[in-house]
């Protein structure tokens, strides 16, 4: 588990990331959203010890990361493909952070086999493709077996297959009741892989809670009802708190309604003898409700479209 409590970094008059907290869980895929200049990748550094705090603190199962000896075996992590010696190959590279961390030599070969890098093991790392590099970012953050996994940005470079079988990865690691925890830009990636979501803008916390509750935020959620006594039922939602607009064409008896569930509608419809022809869930998606809730949040605006 990762515990981010009050979390704050300065750099001299700019504060990158203010008071932060949020929990991410085992058992399932937490994504880690924000625009550009959000603080993501900070905060990430400061859960690893890379950075030190200016305030606040961030610990991995209770301690402060660099408390735990030999790290790889409690937490793996990919924050930058890039950052690896070219000059080295695949094998050689994991090889010496297996040494460096007591873990068995075996664990090289098993996990290069998982990421597809067996057959070029002993290539230098800087022939490797960006989608190569990411592999074996991978390969190395599960080189420990750690209980906790951090990704920023990992299907960069990918091709199809290879996101698709990150994708898969990610969730099992979760299944295992592993803590996963993934930053990226790709919303289509988040709404197909993420369970849970942390939302940051401007280094403050937008939203901690489910990919599901995040998109129902957006204006675009809501519900849509048909009914032949649209002018009667729109009083009764709006009576218990609804928000309710037309539909469609004038009197084709449709209802966009916010701030009501289906069920309560279709409830409150039964109560007062109001027949309905239709009820239907209708739910944004992840990357409007995203663009909504982090407009005030974006720090680089680029011009409006003309």
């Amino acid at each position: 588990m990762i515990e981010v409590n009050e979390l704050t970094k300065r750099y001299g008059s700019k504060t990158a990331v203010d008071g932060l907290s949020f929990t991410v869980r085992p058992g399932r895929v937490t994504g880690f959203l924000g625009p550009n200049g959000a603080g993501k990748s900070t905060t990430l550094r400061m859960v690893l010890g890379l950075e030190a705090p200016s305030a606040g603190a961030a610990t991995v199962n209770g301690v402060p990361f660099r408390h735990h000896p030999r790290g790889l075996r409690h937490v793996g992590a990919l924050l930058d493909a890039g950052q690896v010696h070219g000059g080295r190959s695949a094998a050689a590279h994991l090889a010496a952070l297996a040494r460096s961390n007591g873990i068995p030599r075996r664990r090289v070969d098993e996990v290069l086999q998982e990421v597809g890098l067996a057959e070029v093991a002993n290539r230098r790392i800087g022939g490797f493709s960006l989608g190569m590099k990411q592999r074996l970012g991978i390969a190395t953050a599960l080189l420990g077996d750690p209980p906790v996994l951090m990704f920023d940005e990992p299907i960069n470079g990918m091709d199809p297959e290879g996101v698709l079988w990150v994708r898969h990865l990610f969730r099992r690691l979760a299944a295992e009741g592993r803590t996963v925890f993934l930053s990226s830009h790709l919303m289509s990636e988040m709404e197909n892989t993420a369970d849970q979501l942390v939302v940051i803008g401007r280094g403050r916390l937008i939203a901690a809670e489910s990919v599901r509750d995040f998109a129902a935020r957006s204006t675009g959620s809501g519900v849509v009802v048909g009914t032949p006594r649209a002018t009667e039922l729109a009083a009764v939602l709006t009576a218990a708190g609804a928000r309710v607009e037309p539909e469609g064409s004038a009197g084709a008896g449709r209802l966009a309604v916010t701030g009501l569930p289906a069920d309560r509608i279709g409830a409150l419809a039964l109560d007062h003898g109001i027949r309905l022809d239709e009820l239907t869930t209708r739910t944004a998606s992840l990357e409007t409700a995203f663009m909504e809730l982090t407009a005030d949040s974006v720090e680089y605006q680029t011009g409006q479209p003309r």
